[in-house]
């Protein structure tokens, strides 16, 4: 997803126009396939026994010190027999005291759209501390339609419908926003119709491309899939981390198998009964403390570099970017990546500096240095930040291990060529996950709330949400 759509996606959000179109229209749907009943021991289920017998052929990864697999589960909880499958990466880093190993402890990064295996790879290891690695080899997976997966979700017209689609007409200041500025929450009846359109061309695009895997996505059939991977792990009971969204993988599966949980770990976790509305608001809650914190601390963590003397300097100056680039797009060199929009708009801004409050220690210095820059004409650092953050994932096209009997295509879920995937499809995971997982306000529901910081940073390897 380009930064265009990322920023008009954060805009959606404010209106619950995805509740109203993307996540109630054509494939994405809030309630979801029908599931089947759980059972005590799905193992024992003969349509499952293929999938629960497999075991992990593990090999070197591409990036040293790690392990690699696939996994093979079920595309169809209800018909795990059709042939149709995904296939899930999963990597490993050894326990590094083996005398003193217990097992293994799989973790989810958040999202949800984080890829486990590649943030394995990227050093989430060094998460956990000596003592937990001395005694566990630490997992990380693809969900279903994340990352690597095979099949995987993309929400992106292919490059060729980019080329002859006919273009939207954006708004102009005849509709009271200026050309090229995205509002950071809708206003005008102008502002909320572009929405609503930016809605339900986004849930066109997500069920032309990834329609027949979309109901299949949803967090309860990452749980099943959780435990597929534990009995692929050889271990009687799960150990499990989870960050953020993870915290709602990690609940989904004690619900789903109680007696299967070793130890569960849930930091940052989500309040399963707030529906989207209410999530949205509690998340901008947080971030906002998150930047009163960044006002506080800037001096003892930043030093001279803080872009303000005092707590109230820094928050003045925050909201004075923001109003600033409601007004005209922040300037940016022309090697940005936000030189083809013009510069940053306010949602371009907001999302800058919500990623910088995941990891104070590392961010908050550069974050001080990028908002002085701002505040004095020049918002190419502040518009860095999210770039340096971003890596590409794993390429997809690879050789797999399958489950005995089942032959690679069968992962795709027809026999059609699949749609090609971007090297980050986290904006399609994010949107597709929410809708079938979480309650959506009726129509009716009052708009205009504020804007909703991202939900993970991409690439990151830090706590997501």
């Amino acid at each position: 997803m380009n930064r265009a759509t990322r920023a008009t996606a954060t805009a959606l959000a404010l209106l619950g126009a995805l509740s109203l179109t993307a996540c109630t229209g054509g494939g994405l749907s809030d309630k979801g396939a029908p599931k089947p009943p759980a059972t005590a021991d799905p193992a024992s289920r003969a349509d499952l026994k293929p999938f629960y017998g497999q075991r992990l052929a593990w090999t070197e990864c591409a990036t040293d010190g790690y392990e690699c697999a696939r996994l093979t589960v079920p595309l169809d909880y209800a018909r795990p027999g059709n042939g149709r499958t995904f296939v899930l990466p999963v990597a490993r880093a050894a326990a590094t005291g083996p005398g003193k190993r217990i097992g293994s402890l799989v973790f989810n990064p958040g999202g949800p759209g984080a890829a486990g295996a590649g943030s394995l790879e990227e050093g989430m290891d060094e998460a956990f501390g000596a003592a937990a690695r001395a005694r566990f080899d630490i997992v990380g997976f693809d969900p279903r339609g994340v990352g690597g997966s095979v099949p995987a979700l993309t929400c992106e017209p292919a490059e060729e419908e980019q080329e002859t689609g006919t273009e939207e007409k954006e708004p102009t200041e005849e509709d009271g926003v200026p050309e090229g500025v995205a509002p950071l929450y809708p206003r005008t009846e102008a502002d909320r119709s572009a929405a609503a359109a930016g809605a339900r061309t986004a849930a066109e695009d997500c069920e032309k491309h990834s329609g027949p895997i979309l109901r299949h996505v949803g967090t309860d059939d990452a749980a099943r899939d959780l435990d597929i991977l534990r009995a692929a792990l050889g271990e009687r009971k799960l150990t499990y981390l989870g960050w953020s969204y993870g915290t709602s993988l990690g609940t989904s599966y004690a619900e789903q198998f109680p007696r299967r949980v070793r130890a569960m770990v849930l930091d940052g976790a989500i309040d399963p009964s707030l529906d989207w509305r209410q999530r949205v608001l509690s998340q901008s809650a947080g971030f906002r403390r998150s930047v009163d914190d960044y006002a506080e601390r800037c001096a003892e963590i930043a030093g001279d570099r803080c872009p303000g003397r005092t707590p109230g300097e820094i928050r003045a100056l925050v909201e004075r970017l923001y109003q600033r680039a409601e007004r005209e797009p922040l300037p940016v060199a022309e090697d940005s990546s936000y030189a083809e929009y013009g510069g940053m708009d306010a949602t371009a801004v907001l999302d800058a500096v919500s990623m910088a409050m995941y990891t104070p220690e590392d961010q908050w210095e550069p974050l001080s240095e990028a908002l002085r820059e701002a505040d004095r004409g020049d918002a190419t650092k502040l518009g860095a930040l999210g770039d340096e953050e971003e890596t590409e994932s794993e390429d997809t096209d690879t050789d797999t291990d399958t489950t005995e009997g089942e032959e690679q295509e069968d992962a795709s879920p027809d026999a059609s060529e699949p749609p090609a995937v971007p090297a980050d499809n986290s904006d399609a995971a994010l949107t597709a996950v929410n809708c079938l997982d979480v309650p959506t306000p009726a129509p009716s529901a009052p708009t205009g709330t504020p804007s909703p910081p991202p939900t993970r940073p991409p690439g990151s390897t830090a706590p997501q949400a």
